[in-house]
């Protein structure tokens, strides 16, 4: 594995930085930066783990890897084989021959894959763990202090920007519900004005408008606010 210049690798965190300002749904954003983490690490296949909302078990989320076997989905626990270890301990973790190595869990895919050297680091936010990033080589390869550091500046730049889009669509959806609230309240206020309605029941005729157009509560709304709009016209 030959050092990565600079440039690049300055190059992959500059990326990875504009997917946390970008439209970009989180399975496109790991997608990008394990493929440009590979790149950087000139490595045969790189893999992105995070760990689940109950931090018991770390979940394969992503990799460039074209193989079959190695996207099906898998799951390991925190604390269990390199990844779990990985996690658990937030350290990284270089394996020099990962088939001859007790705690590695995927001999046989990495005999299919012929893995030989692996480079792990856990991706930090803080002092949270989120998850984990691997690097693995197709020959032996002797990971050094520099890139440790190189994908470690990687998995946290990474992190961040997991962080940061599962932030921006959990807003995006706590506005769009926030948004449909108020165009409800608004049409069941004119429902209630113009047809003499009580709350409740403006509420349900919108409801069932919804349920019988099939057609979200907020486009019924919208079609009652336009409606009393054009009215005062």
């Amino acid at each position: 594995m030959p050092k990565s210049p600079y440039k690049e690798y300055i190059n992959t965190l500059s990326k990875i930085s504009e997917a946390i300002t970008s439209d970009l749904y989180i399975e496109d954003v790991l997608k990008l930066i394990v493929t440009l983490t590979a790149n950087v690490m000139k490595a045969k296949i790189c893999s992105l783990w995070l760990l689940g909302k109950d931090a018991k078990e770390l979940k394969i989320r992503a990799t460039q890897a074209m193989s079959s076997e190695y996207l099906k989905e898998r799951s390991i626990k925190l604390g269990e084989g390199i990844v779990g270890l990985v996690a658990k301990e937030k350290k990284p973790v270089i394996i020099e021959r990962v088939l001859d190595d007790k705690k590695y869990k995927e001999k046989e895919l990495a005999k299919k894959e012929n893995l030989i050297s692996m480079l792990s680091v856990p991706m930090m936010v803080k002092k949270k763990v989120i998850g984990v990033i691997n690097c693995y080589t197709t020959s032996f390869y002797k990971f050094t202090k520099s890139d440790i550091a190189l994908l470690s500046s990687v998995a946290n730049q990474a992190a961040v920007a997991i962080e940061n889009t599962e932030l921006i669509v959990k807003t995006k959806i706590i506005q769009e519900e926030l948004e449909t609230r108020k165009k409800v309240e608004k049409a069941k206020g004119i429902l209630m004005k113009e047809r003499a309605l009580g709350e409740e029941q403006a509420y349900n005729l919108i409801r069932r408008s919804s349920m019988d157009k099939r057609v979200p509560m907020k486009n019924i709304a919208e079609a009652i606010i336009l409606a009393s709009d054009i009215k005062r016209l």
